[in-house]
């Protein structure tokens, strides 16, 4: 375990003592990247991490909470956006037994890198979407990428005039459109 990342906490005087509890809060800069999508939270951020740690019969309990911000693209407009992330976590750092863990204590020391990691990485929003809504997206005139739901119904492509005239029930107009064609 390297003991210069700054996620790597000693729990020296916690081990074997149940009931001792120590808060730290930890200021780290993302070695890397957090998450894979539309947002993540970039390298060389900064991280708040307020954590409790608990000694147990078991392990140590690291609780606490991560505070960042992540940056990438709206899912909508592809417009910059920059979220906010405030992410809690609760995991048990077992002891090594035989008694298999998901995290466990290396010596006297604890890693919450992978604990912070999973838990930043799962709160980032699939689909990030503006914070005050997206700008209105003209594509070509009379087409609207957001609002194209809200619009009135635009004119047809002359060419389908025949077809709509079946539709509404005028015959008439399509029949005379196939004669002129013959």
């Amino acid at each position: 375990m390297n003991a210069r990342t700054p996620y790597v906490q000693n729990v020296r005087d916690l081990i074997r003592h149940p009931g001792e509890m120590r808060e730290r809060h930890l200021d780290v800069t993302v070695p890397e990247h957090l998450g894979e999508g539309l947002v993540a939270v970039q390298e060389g951020s900064q991280l708040g991490v307020d954590v409790k740690l608990e000694s147990l019969h078991e392990g140590i309990l690291a609780s606490g909470t991560v505070v960042g911000t992540a940056d990438g693209e709206c899912a909508l407009c592809l417009a910059p956006v920059s979220l906010p992330v405030r992410v809690e976590f609760a995991e048990l750092f077992g002891y090594p037994a035989d008694e298999p863990f998901d995290h466990q204590l290396d010596g006297d020391q604890l890693d919450l890198e992978p604990v912070v990691r999973d838990a930043v990485v799962l709160a980032l929003p699939f689909q990030p979407e503006c914070v005050d809504g997206c700008e209105d997206l003209e594509l070509a005139p009379g087409i609207s990428l957001i609002r194209a739901d809200d619009e009135q119904e635009k004119p047809a492509d002359p060419r389908w005039a025949a077809l709509q005239a079946l539709g509404s029930g005028d015959q008439s107009a399509a029949a005379s459109d196939n004669t002129e064609k013959r």
